[in-house]
């Protein structure tokens, strides 16, 4: 037995009788254990058992009925590029570059396990454990590890999404064998990216076909510009894990990142250990898709995120990086924070779409309705206006942790608006209230009961002439599709800001630099506030 090679292998123990090599029975040992056997299932069907196997066996035949491992050591060893299709005895050799789990994007059906390898060669190709043998093999996997795999088989690869240039994947099956292998005279590359830009991302978008990776520097992250000052918002991100990154490839056109779910949570914990604030990312795998109609990437399940010093496309641009500093103050960040427009309609067939995400709409609609009857205000803590808790004799905040805190009325107000085809319910929500309507909620709020001092502390407030008076009138508003828009569970968009008029310019004598300016009015501000409170209405 070698002691350096540990080997694992799939198969059903259900209702199995283990044997040795000599046909004697045996006792089962753990995992961590030195036996060396086989299972024969009472089906009649030879599996091997996930008990350590002999080191180097790398054949299993039939013999009158019973399996046998042959401590034989294969020579056979081959290349990813001559895999093919069907089912193969030869050993694999490969470093395992990422692992993730697929699954169905409506049912979030398990459907497998993914994988990237690498051979010594550098060609990369995709593995596939099936569901049913995940828990086999699992537990034994680590990213960067050198593996040997006996008897697996070829399938065609999927034709959308693919994430390695081979057609063929290498599929575990019923009889697999994996080695983790301890053998360091072969070099194995760490990794291999496939890197695109703006033109290729652009011509590829929507298509669903193969994803590359990107490499760039960060211009903004969540709206904010990329200096040694930045500090991620801990409690936005835990509450919904997104980022949205402005990255630039060389002098190239600035392009939207967007990293979600545990991508962007790896983001998080690479940037708060990374010690300074990084400038050049990578991230692999990314889908190139239409925002709006604006071109945007966006991370998948395999994608993996790098920043400066971590490999080498990454140092090698963060030389270019520095030793091109007029690339940091080539775009403006208030420019390019201008956000896409939709009519009411483009709004209803957005949240519609298989994979939709988050996103902001700039909508122009006229405002028909305010709905009364209800509260149209919060209380919010008066530093992060997180609507505030109610504990035994004070208010408290839980995002920043505070039992007792001033509470300061904020809106949360629901009009109808509509545009020319279609109608729509918006929520005004904390100083979107006051851009409408020039004044805060906490005035109108103090202002009712100054007049009204018999009333409780609890009393509706009804709903302010103020807002009453902004029914006619058109504006463009700033509006987020949010996890619950996405769900079907409300119908309402949150409006985050509400935009000043444009004036109407005389046919013919537009002003280029004006109108990039109007953009430059939809800043990091208006997003801060969406997430305060997501209107739980229907």
């Amino acid at each position: 037995m070698n002691s350096n090679s540990n080997t694992f292998v799939s198969g059903d123990l259900t209702s199995t009788k283990l044997i040795n090599s000599a046909g004697d029975p045996v006792n089962r040992t753990s995992e961590t254990g030195d036996s060396s056997a086989v299972a024969i299932p009472k089906r009649g069907i030879t599996r091997v058992s996930p008990v350590n196997a002999v080191a180097g066996a790398a054949r299993y035949t039939k013999h009158h009925g019973k399996a046998v491992v042959s401590s034989e050591k294969s020579d056979a060893v081959l290349s990813f590029r001559d895999v093919g299709l069907g089912p193969h005895e030869a050993e694999l050799r490969f470093r395992l570059i990422h692992f993730w789990e697929a699954r169905n994007p409506l049912t979030k059906t398990l459907i497998g396990l993914e994988m990237l390898l690498i051979d010594e060669q550098g060609i990369v190709i995709q593995g596939f454990i099936p569901p049913a043998r995940i828990d086999t093999y699992l537990p034994h996997l680590k990213a960067g590890s050198i593996y040997r795999l006996t008897n697996f088989y070829g399938s065609k690869s999927k034709v959308v999404y693919r994430v390695a240039e081979p057609n063929v994947t290498v599929t575990f099956s019923w009889n697999s064998v994996l080695s983790a292998s301890a053998d360091s005279s072969v070099g194995f590359p760490e990794d291999r990216f496939r890197f695109y830009g703006y033109k290729e991302f652009d011509e590829a978008c929507d298509r669903k076909g193969d994803l590359y990776d990107y490499v760039g520097h960060m211009k903004l992250v969540n709206e904010h510009p990329v200096n040694d000052s930045l500090v991620l918002d801990e409690a936005e991100l835990a509450s919904s894990p997104r980022i949205l990154l402005h990255v630039q490839t060389h002098e190239g056109p600035l392009m939207k990142l967007y990293l979600w779910d545990k991508v962007a949570s790896e983001f998080c914990e690479k940037f708060r250990a990374h010690g300074n604030t990084p400038r050049v990312i990578l991230v692999t795998t990314v889908n190139p898709k239409r925002f709006g109609g604006a071109l945007s990437l966006t991370s998948v399940t395999s994608s993996r995120v790098f920043f400066d010093s971590d490999v080498e496309p990454t140092r090698d641009y963060l030389t270019w990086f520095h030793s091109n500093p007029n690339v940091a103050n080539m775009v403006d960040a208030k420019v390019v924070t201008k956000t896409e427009t939709a009519t009411i309609g483009e709004l209803f067939s957005y949240v519609k779409q298989e994979g939709a995400k988050v996103a902001w709409f700039e909508c122009t609609s006229t405002i028909d309705d305010v709905v009364q009857g209800t509260a149209w205000y919060y209380i919010g803590c008066g530093v992060c206006h997180t609507k505030a808790t109610k504990g035994p004799t004070t208010l408290m905040c839980k995002k920043c942790g505070k039992n007792e805190i001033v509470g300061v009325a904020q809106y949360l107000s629901k009009i109808s608006v509509y545009d020319k085809e279609d109608q729509a319910n918006f929520v005004l929500i904390g100083d979107a209230g006051f851009e409408l309507t020039g004044k805060k909620a906490s005035e109108l709020v103090e202002s009712y009961f100054e007049a009204n001092e018999s009333m409780e502390d609890d009393h509706i407030v009804p709903v302010p002439q103020a807002l009453i008076d902004t029914i006619g009138q058109t504006h463009k508003f700033v509006v987020k599709v949010s996890t619950h828009n996405l769900t079907g569970k409300v119908q309402s968009f949150t409006v985050t800001k509400v935009l000043r008029p444009e004036p109407i310019e005389p046919e013919g004598n537009l002003d280029e630099e004006a109108e990039d300016d109007k953009g430059a009015s939809a800043d990091a501000k208006m997003k801060k506030g969406s997430d305060v409170v997501e209107s739980t209405e229907g």
